[in-house]
């Protein structure tokens, strides 16, 4: 993961919606898309970016697959974000 793509991907409101659903619970790519007024396929995209990345997890379970958050990469960012905030000697 590069801090590029995680920006990247965190530009978009659409995405971050998602982020704000999987913050509440784990969620199927048809749970997701049932909060929105857009394609299936067009979600998915968003989701491919997302795991691109790594700011969501994939994991099959039968025929579904469920999406959750990576939180250990908004870690980083957090890390990466304060870093500028701390104070200077």
């Amino acid at each position: 993961m590069t801090l590029n793509h995680a920006f990247k991907a965190l530009s978009d409101p659409t995405r971050r919606k998602i982020l704000d659903l999987l913050k509440e619970r784990d969620m199927t790519a048809g749970e997701i898309a049932d909060q929105f007024q857009m394609t299936k396929p067009s979600i998915s995209h968003h989701l491919s970016l997302l795991k691109q990345a790594d700011l969501v997890w994939d994991e099959r379970h039968g025929q579904h697959i469920y999406y959750s958050l990576n939180t250990t990469v908004f870690q980083d960012l957090l890390k990466w974000v304060l870093q500028f905030s701390a104070e200077k000697d």
